[in-house]
């Protein structure tokens, strides 16, 4: 997709996506942002569903990184915040629909989330600064394989290849410490139920299992679709109804709810399987 006017990394790429609309808003972003931080601008990807290829564009945010050669001081971090909110109010179809985090080049190389606090956007969340997620290992891994450059260098030159056995804690810990542990917390119960959470959960646990036999990253539907093929009818229809339910409000079903908890457990075995035989394990049919 970034073929055509790529002769150097300070040219914005005419066509990172095939969204004409999505687009514009990128050329608009690179162009201001090139503006605005000048020589600690590094780069701009896209990651998410734009990298991974599920994008649809009725549902989908625009998600993007911005690297930049160091933090940002407090005059930039306000720039940016006036930028993003101007954005917010353009009137665009896209405007609370932007998921974006400004990170440093040298905090690309870390291999999990850290106390420093960057300046990011969530959807329907204006600029703030905060650290990074405890996902991190797949978004470093997205971002260099899988990333589309808006402007800059290519994101392989950015920093080395994300070790596989990151990306396995980094599912281990938000799979067992983020939702096992607390499968009988009402607060997070609360959260679960939320149809739009439930899908989320399952469909990220789907990528997690995808991770763990083959070693990549894959968006939430070809993720789905890979469980629902190597484990069969056991998840089958689970799997369907949070595909189904991303997008939805109300609540999941009690039967949906002990679904995605063994799915949780389940998924949670296979990682300490990899931790027991030092490998990444096979997956085997649930019980």
């Amino acid at each position: 997709m970034d073929k055509q006017h790529t002769d150097g990394n300070d040219t914005i790429v005419s066509y990172p996506t095939p969204y004409a609309d999505v687009n514009a808003v990128l050329h608009d972003f690179a162009a201001s942002l090139q503006a605005l931080l000048g020589s600690h601008f590094r780069g701009m990807y896209l990651y998410g569903s734009l990298a991974l290829g599920d994008f649809d564009p009725h549902s989908s945010d625009i998600d993007f990184i911005v690297v930049t050669d160091a933090e940002l001081a407090d005059d930039l971090f306000k720039g940016l915040q006036d930028l993003h909110e101007r954005f917010d109010h353009s009137g665009s179809p896209w405007a609370g629909k932007i998921e974006a985090a400004y990170i440093p080049q040298d905090a690309l190389q870390h291999t999990t989330a850290t106390t420093a606090c960057y300046p990011q956007v969530e959807k329907e969340r204006p600029l703030f600064k905060g650290p990074l997620e405890i996902g991190w290992s797949f978004q470093r891994h997205t971002l260099r394989e899988h990333g589309v450059r808006v402007v800059g260098p290519n994101p392989h030159q950015l920093f080395a290849p994300v070790d596989q056995s990151d990306l396995w804690q980094a599912a281990d810990a938000i799979a067992r410490k983020e939702w096992l542990e607390r499968v009988d917390d009402p607060d997070w119960l609360g959260w679960a139920r939320q149809r739009g959470s439930q899908s989320f959960v399952v469909l990220m646990l789907c990528r997690f299992l995808y991770t763990l036999d083959t070693g990549g990253v894959a968006s939430k539907l070809v993720a789905a679709r890979w469980v629902q093929r190597a484990l069969g009818k056991r998840w089958s229809v689970l799997i369907e109804c949070a595909l189904a339910g991303q997008h939805e409000s109300g609540e999941a079903p009690d039967s949906d709810m002990q679904d995605t908890i063994a799915l949780i457990r389940y998924t949670v075995d296979q990682i300490e399987h990899h931790h027991r035989f030092g490998a990444c394990p096979r997956l085997s049919s649930p019980s």
